[in-house]
């Protein structure tokens, strides 16, 4: 019997493997059309996939508005009104990110506007000064300067080459036009759709994740349905202290940059420190770009100025990588600073700024699972940690 149990339990694994290998082979023969089938099922989910993102971030302050709530009407208030505080918990959540977004908006783009209206008016400048320096160098080499002089530019030509490429590309331009109203369009409606969406699971979150809890206890054991749901938690909690933390380490250094280059005297220190606050959302290199663009605003109306707000940015950047952003994200994730670094690398590499903002909290979930069987494994074995410490 035993053989014959054995031999039946190979025939099954023969068959499970055949039927794998004839999946991959056919996989591999219609890459084209399973890729299109991904494609056209990942535009079916996407708005569900939206809404699920600003379910998750709105979450993030509502609930925090949400206790303080249920605190303050416990303590003045005889009966209790859920579903009211959590409407008021919603609306002035919604009402602070619009804030946000508005007041950013209203502050950036005036001056925005109003650095490009200066940048515009100093080219002419810039050149005449570029052309005089151009002029005064080659003074000392008259044979580069002659040769210069001899150069001729035929702008009829130019012009009409500049004109036959126009009316060649207007085609191009047209239905590029209508491909990106159509994008456009396609990526509004995704998004009232996740908005719509959001507002659902946001009101009944609860009643959500019990059905879900639910359906994972009855399909899996036991054992393994707990160890997802305290895989879910511990994610949950790593996302919504990350988003968190990295929105208020922005915001102080934000704030800090504003303050210090206005009390230098140095040219749009508004609109500098808000750029460098929302480049900020991208853990460690965010800054940077920030710092790029702070430069080159800078430069167009002193080159002097533009290497104090180097040395500036270095300062800053040090005391923000030093102290504020260990204890504020850092402390929050659980995930150590060298670590932080791989996952904003790899992420970065992978998936671009998402693959940043992403990995960061999925790292620091899979330290935390790591750690916690290492040291499980560690009190099973009986093993002694000082002979494994290196002195």
């Amino acid at each position: 019997m035993k053989n014959r149990h054995f031999k039946d339990s190979q025939v099954v694994k023969g068959i499970i493997i055949g039927a794998v290998l004839i999946v991959i082979y056919l996989a591999l023969n219609n890459v084209t059309g399973i890729l299109n089938s991904i494609s056209y099922l990942a535009g079916l989910v996407m708005p569900f996939i939206i809404g699920g993102v600003i379910a998750f971030v709105f979450n993030v302050p509502m609930r925090a508005i949400e206790k303080g709530l249920n605190r303050f009407s416990a303590k003045h208030c005889k009966k209790n009104h859920p579903v009211l505080i959590r409407t008021i918990s919603y609306m002035f959540t919604l009402i602070a990110i619009i804030a946000v977004i508005t007041g950013v908006l209203f502050v950036v783009v005036p001056e925005l506007v109003n650095t490009i209206a200066d940048l515009i008016s100093q080219v002419p400048d810039a050149v005449n000064n570029v052309i005089y320096w151009l002029q005064k160098k080659l003074s000392a080499y008259p044979e580069y300067e002659e040769k210069l002089s001899n150069i001729s530019i035929n702008w009829d030509t130019v012009l009409g080459n500049v004109m036959n490429f126009l009316s060649i590309g207007t085609k191009g331009i047209i239905n590029g036009g209508i491909g990106a109203i159509s994008g456009l369009f396609s990526g509004i409606t995704n998004f009232f759709i996740g908005f719509v969406f959001s507002v659902y699971v946001l009101f009944q979150k609860e009643k959500l994740t019990a059905q879900c809890k639910k359906l994972m206890y009855v399909l899996l054991p036991e054992k393994k349905a707990d160890r997802i749901v305290e895989v879910l938690r511990l994610t949950n909690t790593t996302f919504s202290n990350f988003l968190s933390g990295q929105c208020l380490e922005a915001c102080i250094l934000g704030t800090m940059f504003v303050i210090t280059l206005s009390i230098l005297r140095m040219p749009y220190a508004l609109l500098i420190g808000i750029i460098i606050a929302v480049t900020a959302l991208i853990p460690i290199v965010g800054a940077f770009i920030g710092c790029a663009v702070g430069i080159i605003l800078i430069m167009m109306t002193s080159p002097v100025k533009a290497l104090i707000f180097v040395a500036v940015f270095l300062t800053l950047q040090q005391i923000e990588g030093n102290l504020i952003y260990p204890h504020v994200v850092g402390n929050s994730v659980g995930l150590p600073g060298m670590w932080v670094l791989v996952a904003v690398t790899i992420g970065g590499n992978l998936f671009g700024i998402m693959g940043m903002l992403t990995f960061i909290p999925i790292s620091s979930v899979c330290y935390a699972l790591l750690r916690t069987y290492v040291n499980r494994r560690v009190e099973e074995k009986e093993i002694d940690i000082s002979k494994l410490t290196i002195k």
